[in-house]
């Protein structure tokens, strides 16, 4: 495969060649694949691929500028915390009145990228850092576990009790995914502004991961819990319990996180990392779910794989099919769930032979689904802002374990694939309807399809009214040409985690993943091998 080296494609690890060239096939279909030239001259001496490269670069720079206008209007000069999203126009009035953990983290981290991408100097980073920490330190928490709750007002820092939206009951709730977000700003903006280091490790140190792990699930490896309520939510599913033995008894969630290519990984790796959950629990979690009986029959199909161990834990090395691919799934088949975790922490460099080979492959599925499969002319289905109202889950759903899987229309329209012995399935459908496209999907690809990632965001651009002053909008339904002109502080903090990547020099990555994060992560990444790769390869 020819690959021309910009700005982006220097950020593409070589995992991409590795597979074209050992598996004997392209990593992009004839429809995705980028179409660089090599390098030449023009009549003029002008280098064309280097004029390509820095037009590109103005490009990103661009929507890094006015992405960050995003967050300048929905965060509060007051307090620091930034509103869970703001209208198309960014007035301050349009603000939600509720914001959560990840969405301060999102905040954070795209502060320290305004800064490394030189849209505001390091005094207002600090000050604006300051702020935020300074209102976080301020939050309620369940003070024996350190953890936050999912909804605050970011104009008073109050926990909520009562939805701001419909006036209904507010059952305060600590997730174990969202204040992983959390805590990987904190540690991120210690890296990055050293004058705030003792406020972040302050706050982050108290947080304690061990609180939502549970050994007895997928025992010897544990799996964390969603999360748990400090007060009796009178759920029948919720399990009383206290994993972190401080305190009193709390109600947590009935479910685990049990898919492994989902985005609590990161709170996994970050109690990993803190040597509050140990290593094992790496493997705890479900590539895919065995294929060996039909107690799994309800999920997407039937997965290949082999059974593997590693430190005295037995892994099933799935990996579900998907247009000549053996991908590992996400949970639901979006986007966000795969590649949110590696804006920060580079799997695919110290996993080449797991996380290397199936992200370019997760990439490469949404992008056939879109282009091809469904045949919208786009691609990048992630949960976003409904553009009919609302917020839904969009994916592709053969690259989600679960078997009902997160749909890329409107119209939800599902694949039911046979389970092979167990079930039978259904035709594979002749006709999608208005398929939903998120531009942080595009983003989040940029690593991995740099140039297809480019010309989708440009096609969206012109052909929708999709982008205003704070950057692209959250999401464009593409038949109908319906679009839904919000920011939301998650959707923005992805792409501008990205672009600080593609721009600064991997600058998220860099202030999170040194020290305890790689020594206690990279070594588990490196001695696993996914079940991932082109069907009928040999690996």
């Amino acid at each position: 495969m020819r690959v021309r080296r910009t700005t982006l494609a220097g950020l593409a690890t070589t995992t991409a060649l590795a597979l074209s060239i050992t598996l004997g096939a392209g990593l992009m279909s004839t429809s995705v694949q980028a179409t660089a030239a090599p390098t030449t001259a023009d009549p003029d001496g002008t280098d064309t691929a280097a004029a390509s490269d820095q037009d590109e670069k103005a490009t990103l720079t661009r929507y890094a500028a006015d992405t960050w206008k995003s967050f300048v209007a929905m965060t509060d000069p007051g307090t620091g915390l930034p509103a869970d999203s703001v209208a198309g126009d960014l007035s301050p009035a349009s603000r939600s009145a509720f914001t959560s953990p990840t969405n301060i983290g999102s905040y954070l981290w795209s502060t320290v990228a305004a800064r490394d991408l030189g849209f505001i100097s390091d005094r207002e980073a600090h000050r604006r850092m300051r702020l935020t920490l300074d209102s976080v330190a301020d939050l309620e928490q369940h003070e024996p576990s350190g953890m936050f709750y999912n909804w605050y007002d970011p104009s008073t820092g109050e926990k909520v009790r009562i939805w701001p939206e419909n006036g209904s009951v507010v059952k305060p709730f600590l997730s174990s995914v969202d204040n992983g977000w959390l805590a990987t700003a904190l540690l991120l903006v210690s890296r990055a502004d050293p004058g705030l280091g003792q406020r972040a490790d302050a706050i982050r140190e108290d947080m304690d991961f061990a609180f939502y792990y549970n050994a007895k699930e997928n025992a010897p490896a544990g799996q964390i819990r969603g999360g748990f309520w400090d007060e009796d939510p009178h759920d029948s599913n919720a399990v009383k319990g206290n994993y972190g033995g401080r305190g009193p008894d709390v109600w947590y969630t009935g479910h685990h996180y049990g898919a492994f290519n989902t985005e609590p990984r990161m709170a996994s790796y970050l109690g990993i990392a803190s040597g509050q959950i140990p290593r094992e629990h790496y493997f705890g979690t479900y590539r895919t779910f065995p294929n060996d009986n039909c107690d799994w029959s309800w999920t997407e199909t039937k997965p290949v794989g082999e059974w593997k161990e590693y430190l005295g834990v037995r892994v099933f090395e799935g990996a579900l099919p998907y247009r000549g691919m053996n991908i590992v799934p996400s949970w639901g088949g979006s986007m966000f769930e795969a590649l949110m975790v590696p804006l920060f922490v580079p799997e695919e460099k110290w996993g080449p032979d797991s996380w290397g080979v199936t992200h370019p492959l997760y990439v490469r599925g949404q992008i056939e689904h879109g282009m091809d499969e469904a045949g919208y002319g786009y691609w990048g289905f992630s949960p976003s802002n409904n553009p009919a109202g609302g917020y839904r889950e969009y994916g592709v759903d053969q690259l989600g374990m679960d078997g009902g899987g997160y749909t890329s229309d409107q119209e939800r329209t599902s694949v039911d694939q046979p389970y092979d012995g167990c079930r039978e399935g259904q035709p594979a459908p002749t006709s999608y309807g208005d398929g939903v496209v998120t531009p942080h999907a595009s983003f989040l690809a940029l690593r991995y399809a740099p140039d297809a990632a480019m010309a989708n965001l440009q096609a969206i651009r012109d052909n929708f009214e999709a982008y205003g002053p704070g950057g692209f909008y959250d999401s464009v339904a593409v038949r109908s040409g319906q679009v839904s002109k919000r920011y939301l502080s998650l959707d923005q903090g992805m792409v501008m985690a990205a672009l600080g990547n593609a721009l600064a020099g991997d600058d998220m990555r860099r202030y999170v993943a040194p020290g305890q994060v790689e020594g206690k992560l990279r070594p588990l990444m490196e001695m696993e091998e996914f079940g991932a790769g082109f069907a009928g390869a040999t690996q």
